[in-house]
């Protein structure tokens, strides 16, 4: 995946207003748009042009790509995979910028950063979150009381939060422009109480944490994505649980019953005798908790005690001797 320069497509330095930007795009769709232009490369140049104007137009987007251009800098055409969870701390606005409906339309370098954005407008308004207020006609030629705009933004989290229930205090950063049409930041915290059971991809409904409605209208909601943080210890799919646990060589090949340390607590646990490295061990219903909880899958590895003192290489070498026909690197089931 390329990184795209959206300030270079538009022709426009990073401190530009947004009466630069609308400048600028106004100027190129007029040479570049397949309808009037006879330029060879029109229809590609205007998608890359639309894509540029709907995250530089947006100011909570905008805030979000320049963020991520300081945190891993790259040059246009450059390979580029976004950093995990770059957008995380970030509150985007469901109603601002173009990138509702755009699927298929734009790169995938703005399909990785913002795609999910879009994908998340689309299912509020499948599911009614999302309501259209009545045409003004209705109203007697008044503007109507308009719903506020839903926000949107991820939460990172632990996964023992998902097992235990948790309260955690987000810190948003987002953006929007002043009278003079320059990019103010603005950040502001809540306090969010995770519901124990959460699953990674979920979403968090705040009630009355979007933007305020007009009118006497609601204002809208905040929905916040769940991603779980990286952790060495364990991984989560859906609502199953995966999680390496070491084994010596004589509890692998002898059976044993073994503590372990797991997101449900600590778990005594049969090793069977003669258990493969690779094989799973599957502990039913302790997976993340819900009224059919998923499984914990422990994926059992031998580790290998260091040989530091001579009686340590002396049970090595009494480990040969016992086994002079055992070759590690054999054909498999020979």
């Amino acid at each position: 995946m390329e990184f795209k320069d959206y300030y270079q497509v538009l022709g426009v330095s990073k401190t530009a207003t947004a009466d630069d930007i609308k400048k600028a795009y106004r100027k190129l769709a007029r040479k570049y748009h397949p309808d009037v232009s006879k330029e060879a490369d029109a229809m590609a140049r205007m998608a890359e042009i639309n894509e540029a104007n709907a995250v530089l137009s947006d100011p909570e987007k905008r805030e979000a790509y320049d963020a991520l251009g300081r945190q891993a800098p790259h040059r246009p055409g450059q390979d580029f995979r976004p950093p995990p969870n770059w957008d995380a701390g970030f509150e985007f606005s469901d109603g601002a910028g173009a990138a509702g409906g755009t699927d298929g339309e734009f790169s995938d370098f703005f399909e990785q950063l913002f795609g999910r954005q879009a994908r998340t407008q689309r299912a509020h308004r499948a599911t009614g979150q999302h309501r259209q207020a009545p045409p003004d006609a209705e109203w007697g030629g008044t503007p109507p009381p308009t719903r506020g705009i839903d926000h949107h933004a991820k939460i990172e989290l632990d996964l023992l939060d998902a097992y235990q229930g948790a309260e955690r205090t987000l810190a948003l950063r987002g953006a929007r422009l002043d009278d003079a049409g320059h990019m103010v930041h603005e950040q502001r915290s809540l306090q969010v109480k995770i519901p124990k059971g959460v699953r990674e991809g979920q979403l968090i409904r705040l009630s009355g944490q979007g933007s305020p409605g007009t009118g006497g209208a609601p204002a809208g909601d905040l929905f916040l994505e769940v991603q779980f943080k990286p952790d060495a210890r364990w991984r989560a799919i859906d609502r199953d649980v995966y999680q390496p646990v070491a084994v010596a060589p004589w509890e692998a090949e002898l059976g044993a019953v073994v503590e372990v340390q797991t997101p449900a607590g600590a778990l005594e646990v049969t090793v069977p005798a003669h258990w493969k490295t690779a094989r799973k061990l599957r502990l039913k219903g302790r997976g993340i908790p819900a009224a059919t909880p998923g499984d914990l899958y422990l994926e059992l590895t031998v580790a290998l005690p260091p040989a530091h003192t001579d009686a340590e290489r002396a049970a090595y070498t009494a480990l040969a001797h016992a086994f002079p026909r055992f070759n590690p690197r054999a054909t498999p089931g020979a």
